[in-house]
This record gives structure tokens, sequence and C-alpha cells, in this order.
């Protein structure tokens, strides 16, 4: 898709191989680091209901969806929006819509952001 897109080829050029074989990497590992990030959150604080816990997944992923889909509509990669962003905003938004009303019982010793 993405050769398509900036190369109108099926397949990378040769003299980008070396930086989408990089690329992957640091990538990886940013997605990896969110996700592990995501469970503890979700984990600990999230299930206690402390309302930072829930205010900090939807800021970022909010922040996420809306650089990388506005970055897909500018280059044009339209199934990156339609089907990875979408999926995980429904993945991410049910269990945050469904216990929203939990988070606002006050929790003393808990700093609201």
């Amino acid at each position: 898709m993405l050769a398509i897109n900036f190369w109108h080829s099926t397949q990378f050029p040769t003299e980008v191989e070396p930086f989408r074989v990089f690329i992957y990497g640091p990538l990886g590992g940013t997605i990896t680091c969110c996700y592990i990030l995501l469970a503890f959150i979700a984990y600990y604080p999230f299930k206690e209901k402390q309302r930072w816990s829930r205010n900090a997944i939807v800021v970022a992923f909010s922040v996420w969806v809306i650089i990388d889909s506005s970055l897909c509509l500018y280059f044009k990669v339209y199934p990156q929006i339609y089907i990875i962003n979408a999926f995980s905003i429904i993945v991410k938004a049910l269990p945050i819509i469904f216990t929203w009303k939990d988070f606002r019982q006050s929790v003393k010793s808990e700093t609201i952001i």
C-alpha cells in the first residue's frame, strides 16, 4: 500500500529498502512501549477507577488518531484510516464509554487532571 502511494509500484524501491527495514525497529518499539504503558494503566489505576487514568488514555489516543489520520489523509493512505485507526478507536473507546460513569465518583487520594 505504501509503495503504491509513494512510488507507484508494488514493491519498495531498492534504494529505500534499508530505511524501510530500519524504521520498523523504532516504530515497533514505540508501539510496543505505548501498549505496555496502556496495559499497566488499564490494569492498575483504570481498574481502580482513577479518573486520571481514563483521561490519560482518552487524550493520548485522541492525539494519536488526529496526527495519524491527518497524515494518512494528506498522503492518501486511506486504508490505514478506515481499517487500522477505526478498529483501534472502537477497541479503545468501548471500555471507556461503558465505564465513563464509574469514574464520576470522587476519590480523595487522587489528583484530578
